[in-house]
């Protein structure tokens, strides 16, 4: 028997089994530039966003980490600092970003502190109730089967243990969603050109925020996977929205 299933992979439909690998391509491509993106896509505002999620989390001493899609490790460099002492595992499907991680961890001298793993969200390798909390930043629309995703963090937190998703999201105000639409197509892939000689990653990455559940949508699958006390919060009138959840 053949799997037919299909998924999104922008706004093009492809068989589950290539969306994976084609995700390793856009971000194999953007490996070096991945912040200067995450700037152009979000005009810097990217940055707060990450410490709105800090905020909200508030790291405590001696937590272990897993940040999945955690790419450059931003988000693990900011929980450690927030924590001051701990431990993050960072785990991407991509191993040009571990790379490029890794050297900013060197940089910093916080490799003591971190490990970096290529893997799956949907099959994490780790123990069942290995960790303390759950991150994911940008990458869980990245991933063919968002709920699977869930339901791996789920499994590998501990109990009592936090999820938290960090993505862009859809504004509910249809003249401003309309007008950010309008940016986002029209900027974002043009600068990716100028920028990295990439238009075509770019346009999938505005095209994946486009495909991406909304708020209300997506909290219910947090809540499916098992999650208790689940809740979201709009950043910048929604272009991004957190969302939390526990192991309870």
């Amino acid at each position: 028997m053949t799997d037919d299933r299909t998924t999104h992979f922008g706004f093009e439909t492809v068989p589950e089994g290539e969306k994976a690998g084609r995700v390793q391509g856009v971000f194999s491509s953007v490996a070096s530039r991945y912040d200067v993106m995450n700037d152009v896509m979000s005009l810097g505002i990217h940055r707060l966003w990450k410490d709105a999620m800090m905020d909200w989390l508030a790291p405590r001493a001696g937590q272990h980490l897993l940040d999945v899609a955690g790419g450059t490790g931003d988000i693990s460099f900011r929980f450690l600092n927030r924590a001051g002492s701990g431990h993050a595992t960072v785990l991407d499907l991509t191993e040009p970003m571990l790379v490029e991680g890794r050297k900013r961890a060197e940089a910093g001298k916080m490799s003591d502190s971190l490990d970096w793993v290529v893997g799956d969200a949907m099959a994490l390798p780790f123990p069942d109730s290995t960790f303390d909390v759950y991150t994911i930043s940008f990458g869980i629309r990245n991933v063919t089967r968002p709920e699977q995703a869930l339901a791996e963090a789920f499994r590998v937190l501990k109990p009592g243990g936090r999820l938290m998703v960090l993505e862009f999201s859809q504004i509910p105000t249809p003249a401003l969603q309309w007008a950010y639409d309008r940016y986002s197509f029209n900027m974002i892939p043009a600068m990716g050109q100028m920028i990295a000689n990439d238009r075509d990653s770019y346009q999938y990455l505005v095209e994946s925020i486009r495909k991406f559940p909304d708020q209300d949508t997506f909290l219910q699958m947090v809540r499916d996977a098992g999650f208790g006390q689940a809740k979201y919060r709009n950043l910048t009138l929604g272009i991004a929205a957190l969302h939390s959840g526990w192991k309870i």
